[in-house]
């Protein structure tokens, strides 16, 4: 598994885990018009602006998103998910500077945010500040241990970073916390191959097998053991 394409998912698992609402169901131009009226005939409302902002996510409008944060963060300039949210917006367009601007200003307010530290992370990789990003995701490990998600994180900014070692270890605290989930195996037994250790991949597959994970979903990556 390539481990540039794991960070991109990952940046959109942190966003739209706080994304998903009650909205998520429904046809997202009904509500952006639905909420447009209401916000034309109500007094100020953060939480309208919050969701009509959520609604122009839904919809790729980056732009018209980023136009919301900032009315909200005008009325509250601390408001932990209008800061969230405009780093996401931010970085779907590319700047990633004021997506770090923005994240950095929320681990201000609130230091165990875990998304946030998460979605740092990713935005210092897309800055080419690697090891900023570690120690960034060092910050999450220590602050989340019972989190997989967090030491595949660090694991693949390690193996980027040629870190074999600790991104070996950091792939085997993922599959011990989350141990029926096949994205951490075949991440680790992939590492494995890279370093041609074909005997030991097989094993750490064998042991998700007798964990429960089912063995047809590991049939390529057993295929390239015998390689």
């Amino acid at each position: 598994m390539d481990c540039r394409l794991y960070l991109k998912g990952l940046v959109l698992f942190v966003a739209m885990s706080w994304q998903q609402t009650g909205l998520a169901q429904e046809n997202w131009r009904d509500t952006l018009t639905v909420l447009n009226r209401q916000i034309a005939s109500q007094p100020w409302s953060t939480d309208l602006h919050l969701r009509k902002a959520a609604a122009n996510l839904q919809l790729k409008q980056w732009e018209y998103a980023i136009e919301e944060y900032k009315e909200v963060l005008q009325h509250e300039p601390h408001n932990p998910a209008a800061l969230f949210y405009r780093a996401y917006a931010n970085t779907h367009l590319r700047r990633f500077d004021l997506a770090r601007n923005d994240l950095n200003d929320l681990l201000i307010l609130v230091p165990r945010h875990f998304e946030g530290r998460l979605s740092l992370a990713v935005v210092l990789q897309h800055l080419g500040r690697k090891q900023d990003a570690l120690d960034q995701l060092n910050q999450t490990v220590e602050q989340h241990p019972d989190s997989a998600v967090a030491y595949a994180a660090r694991a693949n900014i390690e193996r980027d970073m040629k870190h074999d070692d600790a991104a070996l270890y950091d792939w085997q605290r993922a599959e011990e916390l989350s141990p029926r989930d096949p994205t951490y195996v075949v991440s680790h037994v992939d590492l494995l191959l890279v370093l041609e250790r074909r005997k030991e991949a097989r094993r750490v597959l064998d042991a998700a097998v007798s964990r429960g994970i089912p063995k047809g979903m590991l049939l390529e990556w057993y295929e390239k053991c015998k390689r």
